[in-house]
């Protein structure tokens, strides 16, 4: 950062003498002149700074690297520790960047992606390594500090075609001076910047604004939980709604296995995000089973009664429920006990396939109905250690 500190300095002084001459370029973005958004993703990927339209406010793209960091610094008038999030194209290129991604947050990412969202990742040692190997020093320093990383998807046709041309690294913060409002339109760009950005991207409609003229909404990602940190064209309702992740357990009458399933995943997601078992709803998890045979209303098994009750598990008013084509639709993920399970949720439903699992891998976990209290508990300790394995692997 004394770099950067210096060259911020040093900006400055030359600003005070020198001001470049913004180019203005047009480009419609329903047929996207790409030879002239070349051009500027070629100023970029330079060093130099370019403004242009989004879905949300005009942004101002910079590559990531500490000379051009610090002429927008300058420009913005933002202290040189002050964060931007990196910009992307598409989705496909957030595997460059966040090496695993929970099934919850995939789910976000589908359902607000491209779009007014921006996503603050918080990354473990393990992952902060293989970045750092992985997009260089320079890079990771500026991008991964405080182990997170904050990256948008614009959701605008100019966006995404100036961000695929890129070939470098981008973040873009809003178009304006610090402390002023965010530019909606090219003219009110230059109102602020005209001078002090190399060019700026304007569509042929002069009396064009952005969709939604207002910021992106800002989420955090930090051990399974998503905050909001900022409202903005997305509200928390609908982040809370795009986020919400139901699982469903499935067996044959809904008596033993799968109850157990539901009870000991609705323990393990509590204790791993450090909440009650009754606060999971508002944390974005609705756990579920069912049964494809049997009928709605039967109470769990004794013996699987009382092997929840040793775990501090109440399972004593459970009432079994029969599998229904819209739980299959309504679920995110689906844990059959077995192969036949499976086979009787897909019959039912079968775009249900990429999301219907074995809980236990690829192994049958088999009925323990009639074997007496120690198959009960053999079936319990099969079904938390595969519960462990996957939800460890999917959900947290």
């Amino acid at each position: 950062m004394v770099l950067r500190f210096f060259l911020v300095t040093t900006f400055w002084f030359s600003c005070s003498l020198i001001f470049m001459n913004t180019e203005i370029i047009r480009v419609d973005p329903l047929n996207i002149d790409m030879g002239k958004v070349r051009a500027a993703a070629t100023i970029i990927d330079g060093g130099g700074l370019v403004a242009f339209p989004t879905e949300t406010v005009y942004g101002i793209a910079c590559r990531v690297e500490e000379s051009a960091l610090a002429k927008l610094d300058a420009v913005k008038g933002r202290a040189s520790d002050k964060r931007y999030s990196l910009h992307i194209a598409g989705i496909d290129s957030i595997a460059d960047y966040i090496p695993r991604l929970s099934f919850r947050v995939c789910k976000l990412i589908e359902n607000c992606w491209p779009g007014p969202v921006t996503i603050v990742f918080e990354l473990s040692e393990a992952n902060l390594a293989m970045q750092k190997k992985r997009v260089g020093a320079e890079v990771f320093d500026i991008l991964y500090q405080g182990g997170t990383l904050g990256i948008r998807c614009p959701d605008s046709p100019v966006a995404i075609a100036l961000l695929g041309a890129c070939k470098r690294p981008v973040v873009a913060p809003s178009a304006n001076l610090s402390g002023q409002e965010p530019a909606l339109t090219a003219k009110m760009v230059l109102c602020q910047l005209d001078g002090m950005v190399d060019m700026v991207i304007a569509p042929d409609d002069e009396s064009d604004t952005c969709k939604y003229q207002i910021n992106s909404t800002v989420v955090k990602i930090s051990s399974g939980n998503i905050t909001i940190l900022r409202e903005g064209a997305v509200k928390i309702g609908k982040i809370e709604k795009m986020s919400s992740m139901r699982i469903l357990f499935v067996c044959t009458g809904n008596t033993c296995r799968s109850p157990m399933g539901e009870y000991f995943c609705k323990k393990y997601i509590a204790e791993k995000l450090e909440c009650n078992v009754d606060e999971l709803g508002k944390k974005g998890y609705k756990v579920v089973s069912a049964g494809v045979f049997g009928i709605d209303g039967a109470p769990a098994s004794s013996e699987v009664v009382e092997i929840c009750k040793q775990k501090g598990i109440d399972a004593s008013l459970h009432q079994s429920r029969f599998l229904t084509a819209e739980m299959v639709e309504a679920s995110d993920i689906i844990f059959a006990m077995t192969r036949g399970h499976a086979h009787g949720v897909l019959e039912m439903c079968p775009q249900a396939e990429s999301k219907c699992f074995l809980l236990d891998g690829e192994k049958d976990i088999p009925d323990p109905i009639g074997g007496g209290f120690d198959v009960y508990n053999e079936c319990a300790r099969v079904i938390e250690r595969a519960i462990d394995n996957r939800l460890c692997e999917m959900i947290i």
